[in-house]
């Protein structure tokens, strides 16, 4: 899977805490919906033991995500606090079960579907950020992103024979077998379905029982003629040679080679983004509301204090605090929020890029560049690491926010790409080792400080890029060692709620009281 900036860094577009949990769950819903096309009765819903899903897939949105997807929702659709009530409304019956499965990724979803005329089950990873992969369909392995239109025939006799004939048939990125015997189907990967007539001229030649079309899930599709320019920081410093083209231009350059998209439609997109950002920022400041919640609307007090002058003088991290804190609040109270690494720590990076360019009189163009410079450090990431704080701790999240957020604020003070590399790394290396430790299972605190936290680091760093501070450790080598302290981490420090300030005192009376008020 080659990473983009939209589909993998920058975004989702969605309600909820969390991106991992619930953007990635509805998804995941999307396509079993289209597994069983859109019939469902039955289905069950299976975690590991020794995963974090146990723990946090109602307090975290993954069963809110999964039943919006399955109803056929977007991952954006207001009504999805309410999808569980909507869902049984359907006749849909939603059995859940934790087991002893060993699965190796903490985020596995084990979902058996049925209707009267048939069943299915597929087993899911959500990876971060939203990002998903089907790796088991019927207890055969394969690899789905949702990143493609995917047509699945299962043809009476020889599936090597058939899939020959679809190859001949259409333009299709790829033509796969999976299993054996009776159980064998065909995987057609395109940038559309396999046509009803191929369909028909297939059935000619040779019973298809079977046809299963699963519509894409992400913005940005992948197709035979995708790629990248590089995949690393030092590839990318390596092919610019010295020309200190800026990351923005980079960043275009590498999102419209995956995909084939045009440079206007790159920063056509990424405007978009900073209009619903700013939309989300008014609204945090306005106030918000949500029952299951544990912080109220706090952001609103702070533009009065700034306004009246009662705060310490920050400058311009002043504006970035409020932004970011009432971006975190758009986010508890389910209100829209772009996932900017992730639903956790979607502030740090789009709160302080606005406020900053505000600062400097910017418009919403030089947002975008800037928050694609940051989208293409957060593709190094996403390469060789994680944004999953079920993985990696919230150095994948916070963390690599604080760290694209360097990098774009380089750019906003037109910065060279080493520069901003330099930013991104110094900001990375000082976060190393965070842990994700949720007070009572709710992604609230101290996700809100840690944000404000990533925008402090990264402002500092981004300064001290443009005075040449030596960044020492050069970003791809930072996010190594990331990627193995995250390894090192114990589960429990790792978004399962079971430690760090997640099990205090106050954080179990608080989700003792929110559960008992829920009830």
């Amino acid at each position: 899977m080659l990473v983009s900036i939209f589909n993998d860094v920058i975004g989702p577009v969605m309600r909820g805490p969390s991106s991992s949990h619930c953007a990635a769950a509805l998804r995941i819903g999307r396509l079993a919906r289209d597994l069983m096309d859109g019939q469902l009765s039955e289905v069950l819903v299976e975690y590991d033991r020794q995963g974090s899903l146990p723990t946090t897939h109602e307090s975290q949105g993954s069963d809110m995500g999964l039943f919006g997807g399955l109803l056929g929702w977007e991952a954006a659709d207001e009504r999805l606090p309410s999808s569980g009530t909507a869902l049984l409304a359907s006749g849909v019956r939603v059995s859940m079960a934790v087991i002893d499965a060993g699965d190796p990724h903490p985020n596995t979803y084990r979902l058996t579907l049925a209707n009267g005329r048939e069943r299915h089950t597929l087993h899911v990873i959500s990876s971060g950020g939203g990002m998903i992969e089907v790796i088991s369909l019927d207890d055969i392995p394969v690899s789905m992103f949702g990143d493609c239109f995917e047509t699945l025939l299962w043809p009476d006799g020889d599936a090597a024979a058939a899939a020959d004939r679809v190859a001949a048939l259409m333009d299709a990125d790829a033509v796969l077998v999976h299993g054996s015997g009776s159980a064998a189907f065909v995987e057609v990967k395109a940038g559309a379905f396999v046509p009803d007539d191929v369909v028909a001229t297939l059935r000619g030649s040779g019973p298809v029982r079977e046809v299963k079309r699963l519509a894409p899930v992400l913005p940005v599709l992948t197709s035979r003629t995708s790629t990248i320019p590089f995949t690393t920081c030092e590839e990318m410093l390596r092919a610019d040679a010295g020309r200190d083209t800026p990351l923005w231009k980079l960043a275009v350059a590498y999102e419209a080679a995956r995909g084939d998209l045009g440079e206007g439609e790159v920063i056509a997109k990424m405007v978009e983004i900073v209009r619903i950002v700013r939309r989300s920022i008014a609204l945090g400041i306005a106030g918000t509301e949500y029952a299951d919640r544990i912080l109220g609307s706090q952001s609103g007090a702070f533009a009065r204090c700034l306004e009246e002058g009662r705060l310490l003088d920050a400058g311009a991290l002043n504006r970035a605090v409020l932004y970011v804190t009432a971006l975190m609040e758009v986010k508890s109270s389910m209100g829209v929020i772009v996932a900017a690494p992730t639903a956790g720590a979607c502030a740090a990076l789009p709160g302080t890029v606005v406020a900053m360019a505000e600062a400097m009189g910017l418009g919403e163009e030089g947002m975008a560049k800037s928050l694609l410079a940051a989208g293409l450090i957060g593709a190094f990431i996403a390469t060789r690491w994680t944004f999953a704080a079920e993985v990696g701790g919230c150095q994948a999240e916070a963390g690599a926010a604080s760290c694209m957020t360097a990098a774009a604020l380089v750019t906003l003070a037109q910065g060279t790409s080493a520069q901003a590399a330099a930013a991104a790394s110094m900001a990375l290396q000082s976060v190393i080792g965070l842990v994700c430790d949720p007070v009572a299972k709710r992604v609230e605190a101290p996700c809100l400080g840690k944000n404000v936290m990533a925008a402090s680091n990264a402002l500092s760093c981004a300064n001290m890029a443009l005075a040449g501070f030596d960044q020492v450790i050069p970003l791809d080598e930072a996010i190594e060692a990331a990627r193995r302290v995250g390894a090192q981490m114990p589960r429990e420090l790792r978004c399962t709620g079971l430690g760090g300030l997640s099990i205090t005192p106050t954080s179990i009376a608080l989700e003792q009281r929110l559960a008992a008020r829920n009830a």
